[in-house]
């Protein structure tokens, strides 16, 4: 068999043009496929016309004129730096670029693929007809087959009868019936006219007018359906629309309607741009049925940059009434425990050195009707500016100043605190020396803060208060190791005792306001703090105490991994707490609670964790928690959590509410292709009922309960349900169902968010796409 390699001597021309202008062909050394790989954009900007390309014709045999007509038959090629046509007969005219293919004709170009019997093709013009083609589209992976196709051009074609699909299965387990379809890969859509949606060989959706993405890019258009139910809102549809407006920014619109609520209409804005990002969402429904009121959501975030060292951003968030998340939240969006929604605005200004503010900080406070809450002061404005300088001879220098204007909105008409002015500055010096195998950090400062309080008639206390205290604070700790074994496994072993001494001396704060303080939780972070109380420093605590801790850790030899570790701390007083927020019964103990914690990676696939704080003069648990993890394999994992935490004594305000909860996570294969999911948080408290708090008895805050089938090819199915509490009362239930179509997108609603959020270590069924490429398919 002789084989010839012509080249027409138009394309002669064309070759020498292209190397003269420096495109060298590759050296034939083999090709590695990557996913990383694209067709260059330098090709696009400098690509010759199409008359102009060069052509490469290859066959067993070859008659005609190079420069008009040439006959190939025989595994016929014509060859392009943009595509190639094969068959068992071509006949080809150069000069107007025409292919005629009979016999197992075979189009390729831009990792597209198309076979049929026969094809009228013109190289030149991208344009031609194929009779009963199937194609294979890009690096989708998406197939056709099809009675016939007209080519209009690079990127536009129409397919008459036509079966598609975006799973690249053998078999298809969906794919899209349709009188015709008209693909434009430059819109990145497909159109298909009296289309009809089947899954299994059962139709699922039936539409005169159905619109794709044919590559793995968004699109306008309407999105998968959503549908479920809950036990407040009923029968859940929603048909999602969704505008590609521009690279950075689109819109989704999503019409919704609730059975037992009427219908609603959603929307979400997104953009980005070089030195700004934000998003805008809101609902609207304009007479709840079950309440006779307009409902509405609307929130707002943004973030800008202003140029020299400037910025702003804000977000803003506004609902129509307290229970609006308790009657709205959807699976996976277990709003209903929002509490506090932000309103803040804010300009700063940062450099190498120095970061400031000016921002307004509101609250609107969503009210459980059986355990009220006082809404917190807005800061209406707050004035921010820190400067520091780390390592400056040694020293690391911080000075933090803030001025804040508070007002706290009224509850049901009655004022809870006066609203005032606070002006706040702290100064500190820190000389940190740190070396191989020990630290030592000596640091002080002086805070003052000056109070203009409006106290209406709450209090008699002076208008004008001023506070200066001193801070001195001395941190210090060693590091041991040694070589030892864990397990039999060669190991490194560190001791790390570490001390932490305060000194801040009493001020008389009693007579100050208190705007945005709370008492911090004792834990082994606040245990090496300089306040026993947390947020805008409202009071200083006087302290004269001594924080010892020790930690030690079994790290493997090789690889430094942390096989154990087991820490206790305890903090001693030298001198009574007389610094107290108001309602709050000083401590007179000499000796902070017990904490120690352990925690364990016992194998490779079981971890363990324990930490507790133990009350020495009370003989009891203050708050524990015991928990352990069982991953042996992929999609196989196992959680277990306990936590415990004592209520606050009689007299101590400022203090969580108590817990006793047992929390079970699984993920669970019961065969190929069933898998499990589930949690359930199961409160074990029991609490008689006040005038502010309904009755608590044991029950389960939340329970998740799922099934998981992976099909044989392209799709999941997956039914979830979910039961949690929206208040201290009332719990809502939900049930969705959700049909995963790879290359298609999901029928019913996303569970994913909610599985991945409430069962560790969860795993999706649906292995990742890998990435494609315009070369998926090279000959």
């Amino acid at each position: 068999m002789v084989r010839w390699l012509i080249l027409s001597a138009v394309s002669m021309a064309g070759a020498v043009h292209a190397q003269g202008s420096g495109t060298v062909p590759p050296a034939d050394n083999g090709l590695r496929l990557t996913p990383q790989l694209r067709t260059s954009p330098g090709l696009r900007v400098h690509r010759l016309p199409d008359d102009d390309i060069p052509a490469y014709l290859q066959a067993d045999h070859m008659q005609g004129d190079p420069d008009s007509n040439v006959t190939l038959t025989g595994t016929a090629e014509v060859r392009r730096i943009d595509g190639v046509a094969k068959g068992d007969r071509i006949d080809y005219r150069s000069d107007t670029g025409a292919v005629d293919i009979k016999g197992n004709a075979r189009l390729m170009r831009d990792g597209t693929l198309v076979t049929g019997p026969s094809a009228q093709f013109n190289i030149d013009t991208d344009s031609g007809e194929i009779e009963s083609p199937n194609f294979w589209i890009g690096a989708s992976g998406g197939s056709a087959r099809a009675e016939r196709a007209e080519i209009f051009s690079r990127s536009q074609m129409r397919l008459t009868t036509v079966q598609y699909s975006g799973c690249a299965c053998v078999e298809p387990s969906w794919y899209i019936k349709a009188d015709s379809v008209d693909l434009d890969f430059d819109e990145n859509e497909g159109v298909a006219r009296n289309g009809v949606l089947y899954f299994k060989d059962v139709p699922l959706l039936a539409s005169p007018y159905l619109t794709f993405p044919v590559k793995k890019e968004r699109k306008s258009g309407f999105l998968v359906p959503t549908y479920g139910y809950t036990s407040n809102s009923g029968l859940d549809l929603s048909l999602p629309y969704y505008f590609n407006l521009a690279p950075n920014y689109d819109l989704t619109l999503q019409p919704r309607f609730l059975s037992k609520r009427g219908p609603q209409l959603g929307a979400e804005f997104r953009y980005l741009g070089q030195s700004y990002s934000g998003n805008m969402v809101g609902t609207y429904l304009s007479s709840d049925r079950e309440t006779g009121d307009s409902r509405w959501m609307f929130r707002s975030r943004h973030q800008q940059l202003l140029g020299a060292g400037f910025y702003a951003d804000w977000d803003f968030a506004k609902v129509s009434d307290d229970d609006y998340f308790r009657d709205f939240s959807s699976l996976g969006l277990n709003e209903a425990s929002t509490t506090y929604l932000p309103q803040r605005g804010r300009v700063g200004w940062g450099s190498r050195y120095w970061q400031s503010y000016v921002q307004v900080f509101k609250y609107q406070t969503l009210q459980d009707p059986d355990a009220p809450l006082a809404p917190p002061y807005d800061k209406v404005p707050e004035f921010y500016l820190k400067g520091a300088r780390y390592d400056f001879g040694g020293f690391d220098l911080e000075w933090t100043n803030s001025a804040v204007r508070f007002e706290q909105p009224l509850l049901d008409g009655v004022r809870l605190g006066p609203d005032g002015d606070r002006l706040q500055s702290y100064a500190t010096a820190s000389y940190p020396i740190v070396r191989p195998g020990w630290f030592l950090i000596p640091k002080a400062g002086i805070n003052y803060t000056q109070y203009d309080t409006d106290w209406y008639s709450l209090s008699n206390n002076p208008r004008s208060m001023s506070r200066t205290v001193p801070i001195f604070s001395l941190d210090a700790g060693l590091v041991f190791e040694r070589d030892t074994t864990l397990f039999g496994n060669a190991s490194i072993q560190t001791l790390e005792p570490r001390l932490y001494y305060l000194r801040v001396p009493y001020r008389d704060q009693s007579k100050l306001p208190v705007y945005d303080t709370t008492l911090a939780d004792f834990s082994f972070d606040q245990a090496f703090q300089e306040n026993i109380y947390t947020g805008g420093w409202d009071r200083i605590a006087n302290a004269n105490q001594l924080t010892a801790a020790l930690t030690t850790r079994w790290l493997d030899a090789d690889t430094g991994f942390e096989r154990l570790a087991l820490s206790a701390a305890q903090r001693l007083y030298f001198e009574d707490q007389k610094v107290t927020l108001p309602g709050e019964t000083p401590r007179d103990n000499v000796r902070s609670d017990f904490l120690v914690s352990a925690s364990a990676a016992l194998t490779d696939t079981l971890s363990t964790e324990v930490a507790a704080q133990y009350d020495p003069y009370r003989n009891n648990w203050s708050r524990g928690l015991i928990s352990a993890r069982w991953r042996p394999q992929r999609l196989t994992s196992v959680a277990v959590a306990y936590r415990y935490q004592r209520d606050p004594l009689p007299g101590v305000a400022y203090q969580p509410r108590g817990q006793d909860q047992i929390s079970v996570a699984f993920q669970w294969p019961f065969s190929e292709r069933w898998y499990g999911v589930g949690r359930v948080d199961y409160s074990l408290r029991t609490e008689a009922a006040t005038d502010t708090a309904a009755r608590e008895s044991p029950r389960v805050t939340q329970a998740i309960a799922g099934l998981e089938y992976k099909g044989d090819c392209c799709w999941t199915g997956r039914v979830v349900f979910q039961r949690y509490a929206v208040s201290s009362a009332d719990t809502n239930s939900a049930v969705f169902f959700q049909l995963e179509l790879n290359g298609l997108g999901s029928l019913g609603t996303d569970p994913m968010s909610l599985l991945n959020k409430s069962i560790p270590g969860y795993q999706s069924v649906t292995p990742a796409p890998p990435p494609g490429t315009t070369f998926e398919r090279y000959e």
